[in-house]
């Protein structure tokens, strides 16, 4: 029996084998790609891009001409009565816009697809990062329920060696139930393992709109972490996207500055003498008031304070991915001296002590002290394997192990 947990507690270190016997088996990666295909996230990013792209085409678009006519001398008194005098002028207008505005909206709008691209590319790694949570959630679940399932078994048996020497009239009855409680304890921690396994599971299939039966992890939390510790491609992409942005509006509200013409040419009819002249005109704004200070003002801060912001990220993001990988090697270490060294010596006492007590040399509280310390092994072994659950998932975003688009023939 000893030797069951032990081998129990290996399996999970190294790869926990799959809980559901008739499940399809699904890896990381097959599960991150089930949930990307289904993610609605995806497709409402992917739908920022094509509005991008949109604006693009518009921002291209010239100004629209106009068509004015107008009538002097419609009606009055004298010769001007009833169309006499009148005078009829129809003109065509377009304003021709100055200081390079169209370009400059045109290249705002380019740098606004590449921000919207950069956005949907770091939103992916967001959502990776919460299924590959959901997947170590459900590998963690089925180490408990394993764990818990060797318990019972290991309670079970110190609960017949109790049983024995009772009815033997060698232990007091206390014994028997004291044994007995603890089989109920086991039994109701497997039950609450087996349940929280299934609501790991059904949150992991949430993301494809899966069965929670359908869902057996194939896969490993203590799998180590990839040498290479760099940032992330996409979240700096985001950041030099978002720079290039503000930088191209503040050349847009600089050629807001300049002031656009108006020019117009048509022709005027004379009802008096039955003549046609031709007219032609131009405005010119003064730029004597309004020339775009403020806002121009405005972009150059805001362009700043998005240069400097996304500098101090990348600064926390460096120092706390430094971190990471200290606390995460400290961690697995942990894991592996449990299973290794502590958890061999515990089973080990446990089968001296339970010897002893066959032959009349220990007592059952002496037992109790012996399994409580296996138990106290694994829970130690479980706070470490999460410990370093949480800090490989946020290592993987941080780096982006999961970028497929970062091509960099890195496996996860």
């Amino acid at each position: 029996m000893f030797p069951k947990l032990r081998t129990a507690l290996l399996a999970a270190a190294l790869a926990f084998p799959a809980t559901a016997a008739f499940a399809e088996p699904i890896t990381l990666d097959e599960a991150i790609a089930k949930a990307i295909e289904a993610a609605p996230s995806i497709r409402a990013n992917e739908a920022a891009v094509a509005a991008a792209q949109a604006g693009r085409v518009q921002a291209g678009v010239r100004p629209n001409p106009t068509v004015t006519v107008e009538g002097e001398n419609l009606v009055g008194s004298g010769p001007y009565n009833v169309f006499g005098q009148a005078e009829i002028t129809g003109t065509y207008s377009q304003t021709i816009e100055r200081g390079g505005k169209r370009d400059a909206r045109v290249a705002y709008a380019e740098r606004d697809i590449g921000v919207a691209e950069a956005s949907s590319r770091v939103a992916r790694l967001e959502l990776v990062s919460a299924v590959q949570r959901a997947f170590l959630d459900v590998v963690i679940a089925g180490y408990v329920v394993e764990i818990a399932e060797t318990r019972l078994g290991v309670e079970v048996e110190m609960q017949r060696e109790a049983l024995r020497r009772v009815r033997g009239y060698k232990d007091p009855l206390f014994v028997e139930t004291s044994a007995s409680a603890r089989v109920t304890q086991a039994r109701l921690n497997l039950t609450e393992a087996q349940a929280r396994q299934q609501g790991a599971s059904a949150a992991l299939a949430a993301y494809w709109n899966g069965r929670p039966e359908d869902v057996d992890t194939v896969g490993e939390v203590l799998s180590g972490i990839p040498a290479a510790r760099e940032l992330a491609i996409a979240d700096a992409e985001l950041a030099q996207s978002e720079v290039a942005r503000a930088s191209a509006a503040v050349i847009l509200e600089q050629t807001r500055a300049r002031p656009d013409y108006s020019v117009n040419g048509g022709a005027r009819f004379l009802r008096g003498t039955n003549d046609v002249a031709l007219v032609a005109g131009i405005t010119i704004p003064l730029g004597r008031f309004y020339r775009n200070q403020g806002n121009i003002a405005k972009a150059q801060a805001e362009k700043l304070r998005i240069e400097l912001t996304a500098e101090a990220e990348r600064l926390d993001r460096l120092r706390r991915l430094a971190s990471l990988g200290a606390e995460a090697d400290a961690a697995r270490t942990r894991a592996d001296a449990i299973v290794r060294e502590v958890y061999p010596q515990t089973t080990k006492a446990l089968r001296q002590v339970r010897d002893g007590y066959a032959r009349g040399g220990f007592t059952f509280r002496d037992m109790q002290g012996a399994a409580d310390a296996i138990v106290e092994a694994q829970a130690e072994w479980l706070d470490a394997v999460i410990r370093y659950r949480d800090l490989q998932t946020e290592i993987d975003r941080l780096t982006g192990r999961f970028d497929a688009a970062a091509d960099r023939g890195t496996n996860p």
